[in-house]
């Protein structure tokens, strides 16, 4: 099991956070697709999202993973289902956890611009972000069209929800919001089932030959 592509489902997650503006068309619950430029390729993402939860779900290998978010950065767990094994593992952040990773993050500054454009039918605006910790500068692009439930976090002053931006939790990593949906969440879709053994963190990276 590759422990990158554990921590990396979690940073898409992470992404969900960041997401909020005053616009037109409201989202409470309902559905985000992106499209992920990394290190690792090409892929698209899920995230199902209701109130201020999240979950977001891949494939690697014979193994479901499905990564849980609530609050703004308050709750994490990473749920490993590998169904040939008949093992299922869930392992879940602690506050300290959460505080380093959060710690890690670059803190952005944004100027707007007056450039503008349309991405994946979104009216978007560009803003220039820097990293007040690197001095490293790129551009983001956000929307006022939509707006999300989901607690702001990293792009919490951009002006809008971010539609092409990156994520750092594993490096530079590009992604571009492709369409928002209000279907509904299914139930329990936020939860831990009992069939879950309760592990680390730590041992969940173990797992994938990762040390801390």
């Amino acid at each position: 099991m590759n422990f990158k592509k554990l921590a990396f489902a979690a940073a898409i997650t992470v992404s969900a956070a960041t997401l909020q503006a005053n616009a037109q068309k409201a989202y409470k619950e309902g559905a985000i697709t992106y499209n992920i430029e990394s290190p690792m390729g090409s892929m698209e993402s899920k995230i199902l999202f209701k109130g201020d939860s999240s979950v977001m779900q891949m494939q690697q290998g014979p193994a479901t993973i499905k990564v849980i978010s609530a609050g703004d950065n308050d709750y994490r767990a990473i749920l490993v289902d590998v169904p040939v094994a008949s093992k299922k593992f869930a392992a879940v952040a602690t506050p300290a956890e959460l505080e380093d990773e959060q710690a890690k993050l670059p803190e952005l500054t944004f100027t707007p611009t007056t450039e503008t454009k349309q991405i994946a039918g979104f009216n978007c605006k560009k803003v220039t972000a820097k990293d007040t910790k690197s001095n490293d500068t790129f551009d983001v692009w956000v929307t006022n069209d939509i707006s999300l439930s989901i607690p702001n976090s990293l792009y919490a002053k951009a002006g809008g929800v971010p539609v092409d931006f990156y994520l750092f939790n594993m490096g530079k990593t590009h992604v571009t919001l492709k369409s928002v949906t209000d279907e509904k969440v299914p139930a329990g879709s936020f939860g831990i089932a009992a069939d879950y053994q309760r592990i680390s963190l730590s041992d969940l990276q173990a797992m994938g030959g990762r040390r801390k």
